[in-house]
């Protein structure tokens, strides 16, 4: 009877105040420790319970609740007396990151010294809160009704690709969940939905104009986002409207911010959006790289923690800078300076700006001597605690594929190969479909797929694919969607991220070969104006003849005395292009045909 009631003792205490009484006032703070087994071993021994408090340097509530709530003398009380205290940046650990990312941050998780969870909490818990859910769990240390039991997984898996009817249910969700008054998808907070505009961009590029104005709409509106004075976008705004940022910077928004711009750019030439691009380009070279040439993590959105910073951001760079600079988390992931390395290559595209493209090799050349361990894979950090973990190898292989597109140096193919051998071997699980964000690090806690990242499995190995024939890299990217073409796992916000990642799938990519010596000006001229093809999915390869065959050499080019470039599908190639207005006037012709097919709804 005592466990029956539990769920509705536990929400009685959460909506009343805290039975605070009179307590004594407690010796220093709260004595945190790090994320272990022997720090469940402690709890267990000492019959005591597991309280972690998962957040981020740059997160504003995070330091507030560490200002208020955990220096309440009452807070600090019952954590000494009945829990161990875990505090983990959730940067630093990307399988916490992710399995309690719904959460989000501050995250509160009440677990036993068995590792079972019995509370969990999101965002900012005001003191008298905390107490009250300190002393129920206490008091009745089962599971409480914010734990769910996770779903069974592996009774879940389906095939490996989205039914025609869910892609529609799909289809039909992105387009009720954008705010046909405010742009962007969602309606409580707006941020620049990277996903979403790039679906909407491939449509816009077949002709579907209620696509493109999504995009449009959404990508002037976030320009609000953009810190007009320093550059880089900031995460989000509050209140249902693009006017109430929340002032962190975190290097993937500048890396998705500056990728999906650049790609815009390519689409309409709307030089406002090359600018957008080059705006967060100057903040990341100013404050978020490093003297390596990898990239930083983010920086706070306070100038003093705990502190909301509005009147900060409005000041000019003189009087910013004479109170200060907000803390920018330095630490140097390999996951991060992946996700730049390949943005950069987009902007490089477009622009064909030589010290873009030298950044975006530094980073890759970076993680490559800092950040590789044995069989192809990448640590996180320089010491990893656990993992390792699935996105500080993706990401970089994503680069490298970008890379080997925009340079034909097979070295980064190589790598990008060796990666996805190492992805397979580590990450996927017989019992489970899709891949999970860690190698299992302990009992407790253990990792799940997490949804993103098997997105970007999907997309990687589907183009991966494309470049070598190999059917282990196909394989690789159907292990990845068998996860995501789960109805519950598939439905969640935004769902453009899995239509996308079903497309590319399914489909082949556009095609553009450059035939020619990579150190001739006329076949880099050629490489350039092929990568700037607006599409995200295309196969863009430089053959220089004496690196010998391609390595997916599915078509036949003609022997020719200068450099050339074709547009190839379903095995055959259009005439040779020999300058960069033939090649983009091929372009356009395949452009118009596909608008010419495509249905106005499509």
């Amino acid at each position: 009877m005592r466990n029956a009631l539990k769920p509705l003792a536990l929400i009685l205490a959460l909506s009343l105040p805290a039975r605070i009484g009179p307590v004594a006032e407690p010796e220093g703070e709260v004595t945190w420790r790090e994320w272990s087994e022997k720090a469940f071993a402690e709890a267990r021994a000492q019959k005591r319970l597991v309280l972690l408090d998962l957040g981020a340097v740059w997160c504003h509530w995070c330091h507030v609740m560490e200002e208020t709530t955990y220096r309440n003398p009452r807070v600090i009380a019952l954590l000494r007396d009945h829990f161990v205290a875990v505090r983990v940046d959730q940067d630093a650990r990307p399988d916490l990151s992710n399995r309690y990312e719904d959460y989000g941050w501050p995250a509160t998780i009440v677990f036993d010294g068995a590792g079972h969870e019995l509370v969990k909490f999101a965002g900012y818990v005001a003191p008298a809160r905390m107490i009250a859910m300190l002393e129920a769990v206490v008091a009745d240390p089962t599971p409480g009704p914010s734990v769910r039991p996770e779903a069974d997984l592996s009774a879940a898996a389906t095939e490996a690709s989205l039914p025609r009817e869910l892609e529609s249910e799909l289809e039909a969700l992105l387009r009720q969940r954008y705010d046909r008054e405010q742009g962007g998808w969602g309606f409580e907070k707006k941020f620049l939905d990277w996903d979403a505009i790039e679906l909407c961009l491939e449509k816009a590029r077949n002709g579907n104009d209620a696509a493109a104005r999504m995009a449009r709409e959404t990508l002037s509106n976030a320009r609000k986002l953009i810190d007009p004075i320093w550059g880089g976008l900031y995460q989000y705004s509050d209140g249902g409207d693009w006017d109430h940022p929340h002032f962190e910077k975190l290097l993937q928004f500048q890396a998705e911010g500056l990728r999906t711009y650049a790609r815009a750019y390519a689409l309409w030439r709307d030089p406002a959006d090359l600018q957008s691009a080059r705006d967060i380009q100057r903040y990341v070279r100013a404050f978020l790289t490093s003297p390596d040439g990898a990239f930083y993590v983010s920086q706070d959105a306070d100038l003093v923690a705990g502190e909301h910073s509005g009147g900060y951001y409005a000041s000019d760079d003189a009087a910013r800078r004479a109170r200060g600079i907000p803390r920018v988390d330095r630490h140097l992931y390999a996951r991060e300076s992946g996700w730049m390395a390949h943005a950069l290559v987009s902007l490089y595209a477009v622009t064909g700006d030589a010290r873009t493209l030298r950044e975006a090799i530094a980073a890759a050349r970076w993680i490559v001597a800092r950040r590789a361990s044995d069989g192809g894979g990448y640590r996180h950090d320089e010491s990893d605690p656990a993992g390792p973990y699935l996105a500080d190898s993706l990401a970089p292989a994503r680069a490298f594929l970008s890379l080997y597109a925009a340079t034909g140096d097979r070295e980064w193919l190589a790598r990008a190969e060796a990666a996805a051998a190492f992805i397979q071997r580590t990450f996927g699980r017989p019992d489970l479909p899709g891949l999970v964000s860690a190698a299992p690090a302990g009992a407790f806690a253990p990792p799940r797929p997490q949804r993103e990242e098997n997105v970007a499995a999907v997309r990687f190995g589907s183009l991966l694919f494309q470049y070598t024939g190999n059917e282990s890299h196909r394989a690789l990217a159907r292990q990845a969607m068998r996860f995501l073409a789960i109805p519950e796992i598939a439905r969640r916000f935004t769902t453009a991220s899995v239509l996308l990642a079903g497309s590319e799938l399914s489909a082949e990519p556009a095609h553009l070969t450059v035939v020619g010596p990579r150190d001739d000006p006329g076949a880099r001229a050629l490489l350039i104006s092929a990568l700037a093809e607006p599409s995200s999915y295309k196969r863009v390869e430089l053959w220089d003849r004496r690196d010998g065959p391609l390595p997916r050499a599915d078509v036949e080019f003609p022997e020719l005395e200068r450099p050339a470039a074709f547009v190839c599908a379903n095995g055959r190639c259009s005439p040779p292009a020999f300058t960069p207005e033939e090649l983009r006037e091929r372009l356009r012709r395949v452009s118009r045909l596909k608008s010419q097919v495509s249905s106005p709804g499509s």
